[in-house]
């Protein structure tokens, strides 16, 4: 029934283009369009932060009310967000039948990570698909499609064949699309983090050690000239072979 639905007040709105669209969004409106079969297109726009609560607990089926008009329930089609501050900034809602089934993106909710063995021992869960296209009623279309991870050892994969759908809703993977070949996530061995290379003063070290002078003598400066002795040596050497 409707009255067990999140209504969505919204306002008609006349004004188009970029730059009303840049006026309504800083005096904290966001712009929308509703889509219906046979019908035109119906431009609203409505305070953010109603906009934004009505998405966040209304689930997937909401009631959409223009001025003092009759509800019209309706799904979303599109949002559009605001990349840093994540504010919504635009709104496409489709209005639907509630006995026609149809089509929409769910999110997929993975349950159970922390107790995954694999991720006890330190293994790494990656989230493949974050979400499936489903097919269903208007009134069963689920708020996320959960998914058990807590089984998964390390190497194991998890696939859309293992995860069992809500009562009434079916997968729409599209035409020679299987569920086994999508997959939901992977548990991978540990990431090994590689030894760092020696530093610089530890093979200035080594290399010191390598010319070191032997015990009991000190090494001449650079420059230095040979002692006398040693001098007056190397000459009477070269008299002695004249």
């Amino acid at each position: 029934m409707a009255s067990d639905r999140t209504t969505l007040k919204v306002e008609k709105r006349s004004e188009f283009g970029s730059r009303p669209s840049r006026r309504l969004r800083r005096s904290g409106l966001v712009p929308g369009v509703v889509y219906g079969e046979g019908k035109e297109a119906r431009a609203f726009q409505v305070p953010e932060r109603v906009a934004r609560t009505a998405l966040t607990h209304g689930g997937a089926l909401i009631d959409l009310q223009f001025d003092a008009g009759s509800a019209t329930p309706v799904v979303v089609k599109e949002q559009q967000r605001d990349p840093v501050r994540g504010w919504l900034i635009h709104l496409d809602l489709l209005e639907v039948k509630l006995d026609e089934a149809i089509q929409a993106e769910v999110p997929i909710e993975l349950l159970g990570t922390e107790d995954a063995p694999g991720v006890k021992e330190g293994g790494v869960l990656e989230h493949v698909t974050h979400q499936i296209t489903i097919e269903a009623l208007p009134t069963a279309i689920p708020e996320s499609i959960p998914a058990d991870v807590s089984g998964m050892s390390i190497g194991d994969t998890l696939q859309l064949s293992a995860v069992v759908a809500p009562e009434g809703v079916e997968f729409a993977l599209g035409e020679g699309v299987d569920a086994d070949e999508v997959t939901i996530a992977t548990l991978s061995p540990p990431r090994v983090e590689e030894e760092p290379e020696p530093e610089l003063e530890e093979e200035a070290e080594l290399v010191g050690e390598e010319g070191e002078v032997p015990e009991g003598e000190e090494a001449p400066e650079e420059g230095e000239a040979p002692a006398e002795g040693e001098a007056a040596a190397e000459g009477g050497e070269s008299r002695d072979g004249e």
